[in-house]
């Protein structure tokens, strides 16, 4: 096992004791690299080596007693984010170049934990899509399958981490972008409670409760490191939750666990999505877990009008300074911002009303169950020069972004999600479940995940 592919948490610790050398780390972290990089094109905008080796040799000669919580490890920053002297091109022409002044919240507090910045994450223009490719970079190839997608937003994290490149990684997820990625190669994705890892404090603060941050690793145990150093409030953030210390993690009490599948026959599935993920359900069980295989709690159509309408109110948002440079948006920004500049106030509203009575529905779900689960999409890795799936089983997908549906439930509420392996269908490719929580129970959720891991390694 090479260096950069060991536990981030025994990397740190090592790193935080003198054991291990950042200089040592960060050469390893290069050479994977440099081996795996060229065909899975996850990381971007690499910094030149000799000036990465000799930050390396900087951290190395910090006292121990001053050293952070993830000091010396090597890390790239998903390409959404800005990070002070990099590239932030959020894979759009518009902005390919561009070089970052200063750094966003949470890249903030990486650097100060001590983690050491080495280029950037791929992944799709402004993030729109769970297919990771861009004009800027290109496409990123699968881990597993280099001829497949993915997954994105945060796909180039995903590829990163399973090829061993980094041993953490941080993510956004608005529709799935932290979960999909994760289950399409094998690692760990969390989408935290919505304001549990704080968003940039700039622009609107009050109506978007739709995207977060949040941390990617090999293992739940990993992702719960990283969680603690995203994570807690900010004054400028009003809707902020307060996030608690989840590292190290407590050991998983038996939990009933509530199935829901295709929603009932509601999302169409590939062939063998079922049956990975079903089979995976079998892990649970065996660790004391109650799974029971439950109706659909709220209808997915009316889930599904709410989010388009409230995601392209969000979506159009961000992407309003750049009406007059429409001509250089993909199609599908102009088809988001278009839509969510149209919306009157009693359509979002409307959206918001719908949101609220499926919030209600979700809490009488999560009085029986202490965690329900769905698969992390709803079709196999596809063919990575595709844009995106037009049909699955037969269902013709009536948007860009429909075939990924099945993550929508949590997104909407803002509750989080963590992403596992189930395993690999009898085509090879590799299959994700999310475990979805109440909110605030992301310590429970990464418990359960590790105990979890744990028993796919024996």
């Amino acid at each position: 096992m090479t260096l950069s592919a060991r536990p981030a948490t025994d990397l740190t610790s090592d790193l935080r004791a003198g054991r291990l050398s950042a200089e040592a780390l960060m050469a390893a972290s290069l050479e994977v690299i440099a081996a795996r990089n060229p065909e899975l094109n996850a990381i971007v905008a690499l910094r030149d080596s000799d000036a990465l080796m000799a930050e390396a040799r900087a951290a190395d000669a910090v006292p121990l007693g001053d050293r952070g919580a993830l000091h010396g490890l090597p890390m790239a920053v998903k390409d959404l984010a800005n990070a002070r002297g990099l590239v932030s091109a959020q894979g759009s022409p518009i902005f390919a170049g561009q070089v970052a002044q200063q750094d966003d919240l949470f890249v903030a507090r990486l650097r100060a934990a001590g983690a050491i910045l080495i280029g950037k994450t791929n992944t799709p223009e402004f993030g729109l899509g769970s297919h990771t490719f861009n004009p800027v970079y290109g496409a990123t190839r699968n881990a597993v399958d280099p001829t497949r997608s993915a997954g994105g937003s945060s796909g180039g994290s995903a590829v990163a981490l399973a090829a061993g490149m980094v041993a953490l990684a941080d993510g956004s997820d608005m529709m799935g972008s932290l979960r999909n990625p994760a289950g399409w190669n094998e690692v760990y994705g969390l989408r935290p409670t919505w304001g549990w890892v704080p968003s940039e404090p700039a622009g609107d603060v009050f109506l978007h409760p739709l995207a977060t941050n949040g941390p990617m690793a090999r293992s739940p145990e990993d992702i719960a490191l990283l969680l603690d150093v995203m994570s807690g409030g900010d004054p400028r953030l009003p809707l902020n939750r307060g996030a608690r210390a989840v590292s190290p993690l407590a050991e998983a009490k038996p939990m009933r666990l509530g199935w829901l599948g295709d929603w009932g026959g509601a999302y169409p599935m590939e062939e063998g999505v079922m049956e990975t993920c079903e089979a995976a359900l079998a892990a649970f069980e065996a660790l004391g877990h109650r799974v029971d295989h439950l109706p659909p709690p709220f209808p997915a159509e009316k889930i599904w009008e709410s989010w388009i309408t409230l995601r392209s109110f969000a979506v159009a948002a961000g992407l309003r300074p750049l009406v007059d440079r429409r001509d250089q948006l993909k199609d599908t920004a102009i088809w988001e911002l278009d839509r969510g500049l149209g919306f009157s106030g009693a359509e979002i509203q409307a959206a918001s009303d719908q949101r609220s009575n499926w919030m209600r529905a979700a809490a009488r779900m999560f009085a029986s169950y202490d965690a329900v689960l769905l698969p992390t999409a709803q079709c196999w890795p596809f063919p990575v020069d595709w844009d995106y799936p037009r049909e699955i089983a037969g269902v013709q997908m009536d948007t860009y972004h429909r075939w990924m549906e099945v993550v929508v439930p949590a997104s909407l509420l803002g509750l989080p999600g963590l992403a596992v392996p189930a395993g690999r269908g009898h085509n090879g490719l590799p299959m994700g479940l999310q475990i979805i929580g109440a909110h605030g129970r992301d310590g429970a959720l990464l418990s359960l995940g590790q105990s979890y891991h744990q028993s796919r390694l024996s």
